[in-house]
C-alpha cells in the first residue's frame, strides 16, 4: 500500500477520533449512534496510524504533498 494521507490529515483524524472516545466514555453519545462512532473512530484512528485510507484511491485523492510512482 502507498501511503495516500499528508500528515495534516492524519492528525486531523487523530484528533477527531480522540474526541469521540471521549464523548463516548463520557456518556454524551451513547447507544446504537455511540457504538457507530466509535467504529468510525477506530478506523480513523488505523488510517491514520497506515498512512492510507482506502476511500481515497478510487476517487485518485492524494494528500500526502508528493506524487507516488
Amino acid at each position: 500500500m502507498k501511503k495516500n494521507m499528508g500528515a495534516t490529515d492524519r492528525i486531523l483524524r487523530v484528533v477527531i477520533a480522540t474526541i469521540i472516545v471521549g464523548l463516548y466514555f463520557g456518556n454524551v453519545i451513547t447507544g446504537t449512534l455511540g457504538i457507530v462512532l466509535l467504529v468510525v473512530a477506530g478506523v480513523f484512528a488505523l488510517t491514520s496510524l497506515v498512512g492510507y485510507c482506502p476511500l481515497y484511491a478510487p476517487f485518485g485523492i492524494n494528500t500526502c504533498g508528493y506524487k507516488n510512482t
